[in-house]
């Protein structure tokens, strides 16, 4: 992987894991970005970027994912749309180790996440499991949260981990 897209990613998602944060949306604007990115990548890192069926089964799977997730209120629909464009800046043969990185991110910060939101609200939970007041219990736990600080925390991982074998 060229340093020059690792490195383009990072600042790129310091940025949207920012605004995730402060604004608890995704602009349009940087899916174009990285779409455009990788048309120019093509022609700039042809070992690296291809365009074939392949270099779609992740983007793809994330964006089907991401519409059910959203569906579910569970994701938001920028952080689909994000993901789909961020992985066709990942080379193909890289795919499957981040999403591995991104999968074990998502599960650790998700988890963390759930234990501090029950241990902050262990007495409405008592409450809510005592009147089975079912709408209660959607409140506590019916709350997306930004996930674009996760996919930045994934990607810091990814490339400290691979560093040596991949970045030239």
């Amino acid at each position: 992987m060229p340093i020059a897209v690792y490195l383009f990613l990072v600042v790129q998602l310091f940025f949207v894991a920012s605004n995730d944060i402060a604004h608890k949306k995704i602009s349009n604007f940087w899916p174009l970005i990285n779409i455009g990115f990788y048309i120019i990548s093509i022609f700039v890192f042809p070992q690296q970027y291809v365009f074939n069926l392949e270099t779609f089964v992740f983007p793809i799977a994330f964006f089907i994912v991401g519409v059910f997730l959203f569906s579910l209120k569970i994701m938001g629909a920028g952080d689909s749309k994000y993901l789909l464009s961020f992985y066709l800046l990942i080379p193909v043969s890289l795919h499957e180790t981040a999403f591995i990185f991104l999968a074990y991110s998502t599960v650790v910060v998700g988890m963390s996440l759930l234990l501090t939101n029950i241990m902050k609200r262990v007495d409405i939970i008592k409450l809510a499991i005592m009147t089975r007041n079912i709408r209660l219990i959607k409140t506590i736990f019916g709350q997306r949260f930004s996930y674009a600080p996760v996919i930045l925390v994934s990607w810091l991982w990814f490339g400290w981990t691979i560093r040596e074998k991949i970045f030239y």
